[in-house]
């Protein structure tokens, strides 16, 4: 078993040609980036003497547990996709974390970030995940995150419904592709929870298939820059905003003519002569043309 500790960054040729003369105990001191992707590392061990580590790449590698990283408080992005990673566990002491990449692993909850404060950016597209299971969210976590964050990855997760994501108020970047989203109403009503979305991406997902699907999201959402990868054009926005209050104009407008037409017919049974019924009165009518 491969484990990521102060002896295998001594023995790699990357970091060793950093070190310039310095002793080994003030390289690991002064050390801010480490890369160890694609290493077949499959745990994390001591590396407690990084204590101004600050980006961590262990991305394609064979990590099933995240732990000794307690130490790491400077640590601000944390690559780690395409592990074997079932948990989130052990983030809480990464209080300056902004960044945290954990696309193609095997996780099914999204929780234990509650200590996360600065955290803008979460990318968790790609779980590897049986058929039946989808990708689920503690409310505890999404409440601690929304403030801070402002980007979400979460495509290809068997998600059928995002409405517990309201709470994340402060998000720009949004990518769902590749779900299970058919709810077009649901999407509407977040936007009003989504004040500064500017990105968001849904392709793949059933609910691009409704009708006036892009119109739709274009005109409820005013901030949106692009949708599913194309950019949305200001005047045609406010195209479709103009023909949407004119089509609720008419629609008010009919309605109320629909209701005075009702209106007037209940008036006009009580005029009707006792024992006429109303096509006795319409035929009696001096206004007819029969």
């Amino acid at each position: 078993m491969v484990h990521l500790t102060v002896d295998l960054i001594a023995k790699s040729r990357n970091h060793f040609k950093k070190k310039r003369g310095r002793s080994f105990k003030d390289y690991l001191k002064n050390l801010t980036h480490l890369y160890f992707s694609s290493n077949n590392i499959e745990a994390i061990g001591d590396l407690s003497a990084c204590k101004n580590l600050t980006v961590l790449y262990l991305y394609d590698n064979h990590i099933t547990y995240i732990h000794n990283l307690g130490f790491a408080s400077n640590l601000t992005h944390l690559y780690m996709q395409n592990n074997n990673i079932t948990h989130i566990d052990n983030l809480h002491n990464l209080q300056k974390l902004s960044k945290l990449y954990l696309g193609g692993n095997r996780i099914a909850v999204v929780e234990g970030l509650e200590q996360l404060h600065q955290l803008k950016e979460l990318h968790l597209e790609n779980q590897r995940l049986t058929p039946e299971e989808k990708l689920l969210f503690d409310p505890q976590t999404l409440l601690s995150l929304a403030e801070s964050l402002c980007v979400l990855n979460i495509d290809n997760n068997n998600i059928d419904d995002i409405q517990d994501l309201s709470v994340l108020k402060g998000l720009q970047h949004f990518s769902a592709a590749g779900n299970k989203l058919h709810n077009i109403e649901g999407l509407e009503e977040l936007f009003s929870h989504w004040p500064q979305l500017r990105f968001m991406d849904l392709s793949g997902n059933p609910v691009c298939k409704r009708p006036k699907y892009r119109d739709r999201l274009i005109t409820e959402c005013k901030t949106l820059e692009t949708l599913d990868g194309k950019e949305i054009n200001e005047l045609t926005r406010q195209f479709l905003i103009k023909w949407k209050a004119s089509k609720q104009a008419r629609r008010v407008k009919n309605n109320r003519s629909t209701l005075s037409g009702a209106y007037l017919d209940r008036g006009m049974s009580h005029l009707q002569p006792h024992g006429h019924t109303e096509v006795d009165a319409i035929t009696v009518s001096p206004f007819s043309d029969v």
